[in-house]
């Protein structure tokens, strides 16, 4: 799976513009969605994004609420980002994304070689890229290999255009960034004059940039993770993405973990606009 909330990128498990959709009517065989969840790694993702959660909201508190935050606001964030809150909007999401997919022959691959090595590999490196340091490091080896073309971050590249992640994390990223636009608005903490098309013209300023660090993180991270992987292994991930099945699984993804994320943006937005009229009081 793929998404690292900081950057707003979605990288690993092989990162919908339609978020807002409500849930299917249909639903996916919950017992094979939930052996799917467990194939895929995807608690120890969360496990990871709980804690990248945390480090951003502390990264939030520093640059919008003035002065140090208050204790309420530290018992919220750690409610927004609780894990198995987070474990159980993901599972739910994916019992409605998932209907219609083949989950047979998703596990089949997952659950034999070279599938069932891939999703430690991407724990693995997201608990590493939780390091400043080694996050930076695989920035400047990523980077190296993309400048020289080398062909492990030309195997890389197929991967990723195969998912088209670039894409589908920015505009995770574009969708987040205004769900905590809204729960600022909400919150009563942005200007009372601003519109919509305002607040629309502020997040789509940002994507060149959110499209920069997506770009740097998906290459860092996949680099990263994949390393182990030989050639001939990671062309079988790629040409499993590409067919009809990847594919599905990948959007059922994006548009699970998206809405988990957009829940996750806004009650963030409320809370910082809950820290700041408080403040101000």
């Amino acid at each position: 799976m793929r998404y690292h909330e900081a950057t707003g990128a979605l990288a690993g498990l092989g990162l919908w513009a339609a978020l807002a959709a409500g849930p299917a009517e249909a639903q996916a065989d919950p017992d094979k969605v939930a052996r799917f969840f467990d194939a895929l790694e995807l608690p120890g993702i969360i496990a990871v994004m709980h804690q990248e959660g945390l480090d951003y909201a502390d990264q939030i508190a520093t640059d919008v609420i003035p002065g140090d935050p208050s204790a309420a606001w530290q018992t919220t964030i750690e409610h927004i980002y609780d894990a198995e809150r987070m474990e159980e909007v993901a599972l739910a999401a994916l019992i409605d994304t998932l209907d219609g997919a083949d989950l047979d022959a998703i596990l089949a691959f997952y659950e034999a070689e070279p599938g069932r090595s891939i999703p430690p590999l991407e724990v693995s490196a997201r608990e590493a890229m939780l390091d400043t340091g080694i996050e930076e490091a695989a920035k400047e080896i990523a980077a190296s290999a993309m400048a020289d073309e080398t062909e492990r971050f030309l195997l890389v590249r197929d991967f990723v255009e195969a998912n088209d992640l670039i894409e589908l994390n920015v505009v995770g990223a574009l969708n987040a960034n205004y769900a905590f636009y809204s729960g600022l608005q909400d919150g009563g903490a942005l200007p009372p004059g601003m519109t919509e098309d305002q607040i629309l013209a502020d997040v789509w300023a940002q994507e060149p940039d959110i499209r920069d660090n997506t770009t740097e993180w998906v290459y860092a991270f996949l680099m990263l993770a994949y390393q182990p992987l030989s050639a001939a292994d990671l062309e079988t991930f790629t040409a499993f993405s590409e067919t009809e099945t990847g594919q599905r699984m990948n959007r059922a993804l994006f548009e699970a973990f998206d809405r988990m994320f957009l829940e996750i943006s806004r009650s963030l937005g409320e809370a910082a606009a809950e820290e700041l009229t408080t403040q101000e009081l």
